[in-house]
């Protein structure tokens, strides 16, 4: 299990944040062009961790290289979803990219609808 994901499922976001690398990149399955920096993703991280309900992983891709997927599934209001992160470790072992992927495209409606209203 990755220390990111063991992280993520005991809700303690700040360790999550700790993992990532300064300079961090981080691809929205909402927005075109990728935050970048740590402190730009930290209210991102804080906000998924309160518009997602019943989080949790499913499964985990890959290990003992420079990418990982970790499959999750979730719900926002009464919107099923299911998706991806795409972690990429820079060669200290920080998360220097994180990609997330959401379908279906009603979930993802309904992720990018509470996210706004959360980083308002």
């Amino acid at each position: 299990m990755t220390t990111f994901r063991a992280a993520v499922e005991a809700g303690d976001m700040d360790a999550a944040v700790a993992l990532l690398a300064q300079d961090v990149e981080f691809h929205s399955p909402v927005v075109h062009s990728p935050y970048r920096g740590r402190d730009a993703v930290v209210p991102i991280l804080h906000a998924v961790a309160q518009v997602f309900e019943d989080f949790r992983y499913v499964a985990e891709v890959g290990g003992g290289g420079e990418d990982h997927v970790l499959v999750f599934r979730a719900h926002v209001g009464d919107k099923q979803l299911e998706g991806i992160d795409l972690l990429h470790h820079d060669a200290s072992g920080a998360i220097d990219r994180l990609t997330v992927m959401i379908r279906p495209l009603s979930a993802l409606q309904a992720v990018a609808s509470a996210m706004r209203e959360k980083l308002a």
